[in-house]
């Protein structure tokens, strides 16, 4: 295990709070301590905000690490991380912060633990800039289990904006190590499903608004598939007032993609509908493998993995360059992406000679 410490500047690229997630989580893992400046230094609100700093104390309390810098609007923090233990660990934002968020820097760490981790992770599950549990659930578990990453995700409660008031359980198998991962076929899209919810007093007529609305949007491109977004009601697993759509397209090679959208105040259900199926449409045109989603949350996990992953996607987004640039710094993994032009499409494929990181504790 390298022990060096590494300096990060957290105003580079996108500049935000993945930054601080893709560095503490790949500090608990190497064992080198992490100093960030400017965290968040561009945004309106700069510094740490409650669910950046909970996802920190989460992780340093999965490594019995040192914390500094750990209080909300702090832009200068570090992380000395100890060793990653086992155990039940909860998380709370406070706020509508994503828990998704608080997954995304946790479940790494938790893969190298010395045997099963739960995280109980409370906050916002449907919450905007961020991905919705059913994302996390029906597109990222999936995936990421190409890797070697198994785990289960319970939604106990959902909850929205403003309040939050969800809970989520996850129950993460540590591993070895990882495994690298090629996918660079597309196949066809075989299957599009999805489910669009209201929760609260809000009523049904918006879920099915806001199913028929994306249903007639994606006919307009993909005439031959059979679409089935369910309209449903939230009952009592749910806290507070929502409404979203999530539409999940899945291809013959065994690729997802999703588009989704949150309802707000004043906005018409059809117009979030169709908000989230255009998006699921982008992220099909350009015949990459990943959605603009995933593809920056599989780049700790070909960091980490052993041998070399490649993955096409489409365009390389700002998310996705500036975790490897951190993953980079923090790890010994190697990146290249090449550009490839065929007739119809640009596609990227972006790979990693993993740093084939082991497992000490198991």
């Amino acid at each position: 295990m390298e022990s060096s410490a590494v300096e990060l500047d957290g105003s580079v690229m996108e500049g935000g709070g993945q930054i601080v997630r893709v560095a503490a989580a790949l500090s608990c893992i190497s064992g080198s301590p992490v100093t960030m400046c400017k965290v968040r230094a561009g945004r309106s609100s700069p510094g740490l905000r409650p669910q950046h700093l909970s996802g920190l104390q989460l992780v340093s309390d999965m490594c019995a690490g040192v914390l500094q810098g750990g209080a909300v609007g702090s832009t200068d923090v570090s992380l000395t991380p100890g060793k990653i233990r086992a155990g039940n660990y909860t998380a709370d934002t406070h706020t509508a912060g994503s828990v998704c968020l608080l997954l995304q820097v946790a479940l790494p760490c938790a893969l190298y633990a010395d045997d099963v981790s739960n995280l109980s992770l409370r906050g916002g599950t449907n919450a905007e800039m961020a991905p919705q549990i059913d994302y996390t659930v029906n597109v990222f578990i999936p995936i990421v289990k190409k890797f070697g990453v198994h785990f289960d995700c319970d939604i106990k409660m959902r909850g929205f904006y403003p309040k939050g008031g969800g809970e989520v359980c996850a129950a993460v198998r540590a591993v070895k190590e990882l495994q690298a991962v090629t996918m660079l076929e597309r196949g066809n899209i075989s299957k599009i499903h999805g489910r669009a919810y209201v929760a609260g007093v809000l009523p049904f007529k918006l879920a099915k608004d806001m199913s028929a609305a994306a249903v007639r949007t994606i006919r307009r491109e993909i005439k031959d598939l059979y679409i089935n977004i369910q309209a449903v009601q939230e009952k009592e697993k749910a806290c507070g007032n929502g409404n979203g759509i999530i539409i999940i397209a899945e291809s013959s090679t065994g690729c997802l993609f999703a588009g989704s959208a949150l309802g707000k105040r004043g906005v018409y259900a059809d117009k979030i509908g169709i908000e989230a199926a255009e998006m699921l449409l982008r992220n099909i045109r350009h015949n990459g493998c990943v959605d603009e989603f995933l593809q920056d949350q599989l780049i700790v996990f070909m960091a980490l993995a052993k041998g070399t992953s490649r993955i096409r996607t489409g365009a390389v987004t700002l998310h996705t360059q500036t975790a490897i640039h951190v993953a980079q710094q923090m790890t010994q993994a190697k990146f290249t992406i090449t550009k490839c032009e065929d007739e119809l499409n640009v596609t990227y494929i972006i790979e990693c000679q993993g740093s084939g990181v082991s497992n000490p504790n198991m």
